[in-house]
Parts: C-alpha cells; structure tokens; sequence
C-alpha cells in the first residue's frame, strides 16, 4: 500500500492549529468570567462603604523632648607643666654630691647637688676680712674728723673703700651660694645626668624638674570662635592615655596676635591634675562650652530628611496617619537635633522607616525609646 507522507504531516499541523486555538479560548473566557468574578466583588465592596485601602506600615517613632543642649568648641593641644626648668650648673666645679632621688617629690629649697666650694670659701673669708679691716679704718677716721683733727676728704675715702669692701664680700658670698644647687620650687625630679666626681660645666644639665599638681593645656581655636571664648571660661581636658578620665579647667590666656597663616590664635588653660596623671608633653583633647539651652526642643537625627535646602519630619496625627512638617533645625549633637522651629513637646515623629511614606500615609508605631 503507497502512503502519502506529506498528508501526514499536512494533518498533523492543522490538528496543532487546532488545539491551539481552542486553549486559546478557554484562558479568554476563564480571564473574562474572573474579570466580572473580581469586578462583581469590588462592586459590592464598595457598594458597602469599604473600599480597597493599604494595610499600616510598621514603623519606629518617638517623641519631642525638652532636653539641654550645649554648643562645644574641641580642639587638640599639648599640656605642659604649670613650672618646669632643667636645672644647670652656673659654675665650674666639681660635683661632690647628689643626695636627691630619681623620679621623686621634692620641696622647695631641697638640695639637689653639692659642688666643691673650698676656693670659694676662702674667698668669702678673704672678703670678710677686708670688710672687717675697712669698717675699723672707717670708724677711726670718723672719730678723727669729728675731733675736727681730720679732712672731710678723708672720711669720704673712709666709707668709699667701706662700700667697696662690703660689695666683695657679698659677691663672694653669692659665688659660694651657687655650689649648693637647690629646687626653686615643689616638684617632681626627673633621672641624674651626672654623678660624684663630675666636672660640671657652666650650663651643663643635672637634671629635670617639674611641678605637676597643676598643668598649663595650649592649644589653638579658629578667629571664629575668639567671640565666643573668654579669658576664665571653663574647659574640660582629657588624653587618649587614661579613657573615660576628665578635668575642668578655664582659659586664662588668649594670645592677642593670630597667625596670619592658619587665622587662629593660641589659648592657654590651666587644669588641676589631681593625682599627677597628666605628665608634660602628653597630647590633649579639649572642650569648651560655647552656648548652652538648657530647655531645648530635641529629635533623633535620623528622623531629619531633606527636601533641597528644606529639613522636613513626618508627625504621627491622632488617628495614626502622617503629615509631613518642614522644620528650622538648630545644633547638630551626636545623636539628636535641636528643632528652632515646627515642632512641639510631645508630638511623635517618625524615627525610622519614613522613606517609604506619603503624606496622609497611615502606620503602626512601635515606640523604641
């Protein structure tokens, strides 16, 4: 039997063209009778008064406080002692001792290294001496003049070479007070830089010496705020070296000439230092308060978007739909912001979650405060 194989294929093709088109018009008349299913269901939702509406957004809110807020001017500056010398030597000589101890607290007048002082001694002595023989010849030729036995001339020569002998002897005496080399002041002994048996030098360095129970803290401000900083105003002082630990402080010192090339001036505070925590040399960082609101209206930061140059929160109404409310924002602080203007105590404002909003937009708060 001789088959034809084109009307094979022919068939197969329009049984396909078939099939197709009546899955065709089944998905038509299932999309029309849920079309009229949908829209009947609509209708009579609507007939009711119900209406399609989106369901609340959850989002983060919080309230409009009252709160203090201080404008701070910080800086970076270097402490020093309140009085630190190095302590040298005025004279050649010989070191023959040096009695204080490394690292420690000493007073006031204490000895801190004993030169030799035999030659200077003798000289003082020497001194005296003469002093004692012009005082006698001065007193002889008085006694003489005022028997009117002697010229007026002479007892002027009298007192001359009193005068002169009574300056040696307290130059000498100055000479031999510099081998005892004392602390000018209360302070903290730095490490020797000598030993028994030294030939010193003039100038050459025994060793540091500083007060520390107070500190001076230099650092410097911008012409800006020189307005805003006075002479006695307080600062607070700390140091990367012990964090979490602060002092008060006050300026007392504003240098009346500003470099010209960074416009900012050099300002001096002195800071207690109780416990001697702070050592000269350390690096400083120092706040001071500039202004101060103490009753303040205050938000997060976060609930703070801008619109071009306008600031704009979103105010949670009484029926926990939202509006959008332009704001006069004030100091920026670490996490809130002080509102100058639009806001009240006690409204709530979107904290969290306001990009997706609209205005009339309704939500559900969760107040994470």
């Amino acid at each position: 039997m001789f088959i034809n194989k084109r009307n094979i294929v022919n068939r197969r093709f329009v049984l396909t063209d078939y099939c197709i088109g009546l899955f065709r018009s089944f998905i038509a008349t299932t999309v029309l009778i849920l079309t009229v299913i949908f829209g009947t269901a609509c209708s009579e939702q609507a007939a009711s008064g119900g209406g399609f509406s989106m369901p609340p957004m959850p989002v983060e809110v919080a309230e409009v406080k009252l709160q203090s807020v201080a404008d701070k001017f910080e800086a970076v500056g270097t402490i020093e002692a309140i009085e630190q010398v190095t302590i040298v030597s005025e004279i050649d000589a010989v070191v023959m001792s040096v009695p204080f101890e490394e690292g420690n607290y000493i007073k006031s007048g204490e000895l801190i290294a004993q030169l030799d002082d035999s030659q200077l001694a003798a000289e003082v002595n020497r001194a005296e001496a003469l002093h004692s023989q012009s005082k006698s010849t001065y007193n002889r030729v008085k006694t003489i003049v005022d028997q009117n036995a002697g010229t007026p001339q002479d007892l002027d020569d009298a007192l001359a070479a009193l005068k002169v002998a009574e300056a040696d002897l307290k130059l000498a005496e100055a000479r031999l007070a510099k081998t005892r080399i004392v602390a000018p002041f209360d302070g903290m002994v730095g490490a020797r830089r000598i030993s028994t048996g030294t030939f010193l030098r003039t100038g050459n360095a025994i060793t540091e010496l500083a007060n520390l129970s107070e500190i001076r803290v230099v650092f410097s401000a911008p012409e800006r705020f020189l307005s805003q900083l006075k002479r006695g105003a307080k600062v607070m002082v700390s140091t990367p070296v012990y964090p979490g630990y602060e002092v008060e402080g006050k300026i007392i010192a504003i240098e009346p000439i500003i470099d010209f090339t960074t416009r900012s001036a050099r300002i001096v505070a002195r800071v207690n230092n109780p416990g001697q925590k702070f050592r000269s040399g350390m690096s400083a960082n120092v706040s001071a308060v500039l202004s101060e609101r103490p009753e303040a209206l205050t938000i997060p930061s976060e609930a703070v978007f801008a619109n071009g140059n306008q600031s704009f929160v979103f105010v949670v109404n009484p029926d926990s739909t939202v509006k959008r409310v332009a704001v006069t924002t004030g100091l920026q602080l670490a996490d809130v912001v002080e509102v100058t203007n639009g806001l009240e105590q006690g409204l709530q404002v979107i904290q969290a979650g306001h990009q997706k909003l609209f205005e009339g937009a309704k939500v559900m708060p969760v107040n994470t405060q």
